[in-house]
């Protein structure tokens, strides 16, 4: 029997909302940072966060803990580098926009093959298959010279062929804007993957595969096909590096590059969907900055990212998700004396910790140019037992107050919890 009347579903405004803004911050961001060196940072910040965000179906999505996701990404750069010789020859005719999608069927064509191996196998077994393939293929990188350049790697000219409106991607400034127009779409579509069934049936293997194989599904074949979607989508990302850089070395399928995904996807928070999001941006900011900034870098980051296991193992994104729920209860202003609290004697504390970090690196690898460092517009010297005992002063002064005000901030934050319980069972017993 029809229906006498017409179901009217209003557009959920916030979504419209958040994805105008999010096109608009990638059309704009070249104007507010329009040197060459903010310029060919977004465009990496673009390829992160498509990286990060294919990574994240895999862990996020899909509960799979993968140590070799670069072998995809990877790939696919150097088979994109190798269409963009074959343009440049007049082999193939492929317009250098279309480039990154070469990169993705090659990392599509490469998950399907390594991820019917892998995806065979769950929890830690799947993670040392993947680990395996990720060196197998990083030594093969070295191996086979003749697709993978050695250690010089495979360099190329993105500006080839016939301009179109004028476009010949030789200026940074128009490479970004086919990479935020990549990223855009990538992320669009990545996002509705996650409402598709396939998406849906993926979270469910995640939680209860047992469940999932009791209705009928197969598991293995779920993974399987959420591993194509996912080595799809890192193939664009490496697709995309190839045109940016115009490079490609054998680093681009190592094991440093699969932690750095790894690592900066749990540090944005893989529970989220704009968890990878925050984690990519991070990952071009610690990878340009941080490491021109000390050669402890990657030290800081393992405690960063240490500290971030035990605090909020949520990530960045739960963190943000946390105290958007108390501001909706209007309880957040409670708050900011906490967080100025949390956030000054923190910093305090790693500013100590850091001053020894760096002496101790210093005596190690610089010794023989002095014994003074600069550290925070200060000078330190490794010879001076005032300057070893001033920074560890600082530091232990810090962390004391940071713990004083963590344990009120914590007591403050449980009572707030206690709180909005209350209110929403209030709420749900009024309605």
């Amino acid at each position: 029997m029809s229906k006498a009347y017409y179901e009217f579903r209003p557009y959920n405004v916030g979504r419209w909302v958040v994805w105008s803004l999010f096109a608009l911050v990638l059309l704009l961001a070249p104007q507010l940072f329009s040197s060459n060196l903010a310029v060919s940072m977004l465009s990496q910040m673009g390829i992160a966060i498509i990286a990060c965000l294919s990574y994240n179906m895999l862990l996020g999505q899909g509960g799979m803990l993968s140590f070799g996701h670069a072998v995809y990404s990877g790939l696919g750069s150097y088979v994109a580098i190798h269409t963009l010789l074959k343009v440049a020859e007049g082999g193939v005719t492929v317009p250098v926009s279309l480039i990154p999608l070469v990169g993705g069927l090659a990392g599509w064509f490469f998950a399907a093959l390594f991820g019917w191996v892998t995806t065979r196998k769950a929890g830690t077994a799947f993670a040392m298959i993947t680990l395996g393939v990720g060196e197998l293929v990083f030594a093969l990188s070295l191996m086979f010279s003749d697709f993978f350049g050695g250690e010089a790697g495979i360099s190329a000219d993105r500006v080839v062929g016939e301009p179109f409106l004028g476009i010949t991607f030789g200026p940074a400034v128009q490479v970004y804007y086919l990479i935020a127009l990549y990223t855009f779409v990538c992320v669009a579509a990545m996002f509705a993957f996650t409402r598709t069934p396939l998406g849906r049936i993926l979270n469910a293997v995640r939680d209860n595969p047992e469940r999932v194989e009791f209705i009928g599904y197969d598991t293995q074949v779920v993974r399987y096909l959420a591993f194509m979607v996912s080595g799809f989508f890192a193939g664009i990302a490496g697709g995309l590096a190839a045109l940016q850089f115009e490079i490609v070395t054998a680093e681009v399928v190592g094991p440093l590059r699969s932690g750095a995904y790894l690592l900066f996807t749990f540090l944005g928070g893989a529970t989220f969907f704009f968890g990878p999001i925050i984690g990519g941006v991070l990952m071009v900011l610690a990878l340009v900055f941080l490491s021109e900034l000390t050669k402890a870098w990657l030290l800081y980051l393992g405690l960063i990212f240490l500290f971030m296991v035990m605090y909020a193992p949520g990530g960045i994104a739960s963190l943000i998700m946390m105290n958007l729920r108390v501001a909706a209860f209007g309880r957040l202003r409670e708050l900011w004396v906490s967080y100025l609290a949390l956030g000054g004697t923190g910093l305090v504390a790693l500013a100590g910790a850091g001053g020894l970090v760096e002496m101790v690196y210093h005596l190690q690898l610089n010794a023989s140019i002095g014994s003074e460092v600069e550290y925070l517009g200060a000078v330190l010297d490794v010879r001076s037992a005032q300057s070893w005992f001033g920074s560890a002063f600082v530091m232990v002064t810090g962390a004391a107050l940071f713990e004083l005000a963590r344990r009120r901030f914590r007591a403050h934050w449980d009572e707030i919890q206690l709180d909005i319980e209350k209110e929403i069972k209030r709420r749900e017993l009024a309605a």
